[in-house]
């Protein structure tokens, strides 16, 4: 089982560097996935309300037998419930689906700008960090602009921004923004979507035969020298063991640069400034 590293948010918590993603596993098949992941080593999952796979995540951590501060848990906050009391109860919802009375790590899921009710939903995630219900509490998708504003409006510094980042769309100066503020990048389809063009790019083809590892594997480990918090999602055992097997080799300074430089400014998701679902 490979050792994975963590890193300490700006609240003291710590989060494993690598975690498994369940976004996209269907329902029925999240729990088999989840125990799939523990054996594989993972101990840190991310699950969302809009998944619609929390009850999945709940019902593996109970049946895995492994002690609840051995596994770390992030779910978000959904589009729709940005007006506090709303909040307050999606949060209360996530907590029962997961079966726990404390989550590790809660997100807004999208800023939703032209809503522009996410400093509302903030404060009410900083209701429940003040509470003890969430160890640490982030944001998903946020741009330095809707950052600026919580820096302004509230209290509390968010210890995490989990956004799209992969060898297609590095995103440098997000990147340096929240390293300036002491705010960790995860990053959201790692390695650039499933079946992706990035594991095709022929550049990380002969970097996969330098270092005897797969493309995915030397693009996690990009991630990995990078700082990021990476969530690979996969719903094969052997794909899940070869994405947390990036810690006995590490790459050339040389070939992080490469991999970075292959930046298109290629989106696979949305953009948070104009995604706005109805």
């Amino acid at each position: 089982m490979s050792h994975v590293p963590t890193i300490r948010f700006n609240n003291g918590v710590e989060i494993p560097q690598i975690g498994f993603g369940v976004f996209l596993v269907p329902p029925a098949e999240t729990k088999r996935a989840v125990l799939a992941a523990f054996e594989a080593g993972y101990r840190h999952i991310d699950t969302a309300e809009m998944y619609r796979n929390e009850e999945g995540v709940g019902a593996a951590l109970a049946e895995s037998g492994l002690p609840r501060d051995e596994v770390f848990i992030t779910s978000k906050l959904n589009n729709g419930n940005h007006r506090r009391d709303a909040a307050l109860r999606a949060f209360d919802g996530t907590l029962k689906a997961l079966g726990i009375d404390r989550i590790d790590l809660f997100l807004i899921h999208w800023p939703l700008p032209a809503q522009d009710r996410y400093v509302e939903a903030w404060r009410a995630l900083e209701e429940i960090y003040r509470d003890g219900r969430a160890r640490a509490i982030g944001v998903s998708n946020f741009t330095a602009r809707h950052i600026d504003r919580l820096l302004v409006e509230t209290d509390v510094v968010p210890v995490l921004n989990q956004i799209e980042l992969h060898p297609y769309l590095s995103q440098a100066e997000m990147r340096a923004y929240n390293a300036e503020h002491q705010i960790v990048t995860e990053a959201w389809s790692p390695i650039g979507g499933q079946g992706g063009a990035v594991l095709f790019d022929p550049n990380l083809g002969a970097l996969g035969e330098k270092y005897g590892k797969s493309p995915a594997q030397v693009v996690l480990r990009w991630h990995i020298e990078l700082g990021n918090v990476v969530i690979p999602k996969s719903t094969h055992a052997e794909r899940m063991a070869e994405n947390i097997d990036i810690f006995d080799f590490e790459l050339d300074s040389d070939d992080v640069a490469m991999i970075s430089g292959l930046d298109r400014n290629g989106r696979v998701g949305p953009n948070p400034d104009r995604f706005n679902p109805r």
